[in-house]
């Protein structure tokens, strides 16, 4: 198999334009382009974009997760193009109980409802094939879109966190 192909064992669910699928080694410059973006990064974390040694182990992060929940991040590809453009997952940042539903995308594909596609597909993987039945993500205050694609989701607005450094941060919950 050419090496810019992905397994088709590797999905995880399907949109009308996107495939979801676990991670391989070939993702990693298609992830580094997502999260090392200085724009796109500034709603992730704490801001600053990811190094290239930082994307390597969280290749190694995710498919231990693989291995011990059964989930975790995902490649989102697209259909039309077959190239990575986003990414989007089930995952428990410092080892929080509830899982948390992250997403990100390259900023050329920004604006084109494939989170509002994505999101909801995401949200139902994780309640049929690993039962749960309460999910969270948390968002900036600022990021508007972010909030609406959360709501259009069916995820509601419950709390928000003052960060240490003076920001607030939304927490929406999802629930069956």
């Amino acid at each position: 198999m050419p090496l810019h192909e992905k397994p088709a064992t590797l999905t995880v669910f399907e949109s009308p334009r996107l495939t979801c699928r676990r991670w391989c080694e070939s993702d990693i410059d298609a992830l580094f382009a997502v999260y090392s973006d200085k724009e796109g990064a500034r709603w992730v974390d704490d801001g600053s974009p990811i190094t290239f040694e930082e994307c390597v182990e969280w290749i190694r992060v995710t498919k231990a997760n693989y291995r011990t929940r059964g989930y975790g991040m995902f490649a989102l590809d697209s259909k039309e193009t077959r190239k990575t453009i986003g990414f989007c997952g089930l995952v428990h940042p410092s080892n929080q109980p509830e899982p948390e539903a992250k997403y990100a995308f390259l900023p050329s594909h920004w604006g084109l409802g494939y989170a509002s596609e994505a999101l909801p597909k995401l949200l139902a993987y994780g309640n049929t094939q690993h039962q749960m039945n309460k999910i969270i993500a948390t968002v900036a205050d600022e990021h508007l879109v972010s909030q609406r694609v959360l709501t259009k989701a069916g995820m509601q607005y419950s709390h928000s966190i003052k960060e240490p450094d003076g920001s607030t941060t939304q927490v929406f919950v999802w629930r069956v």
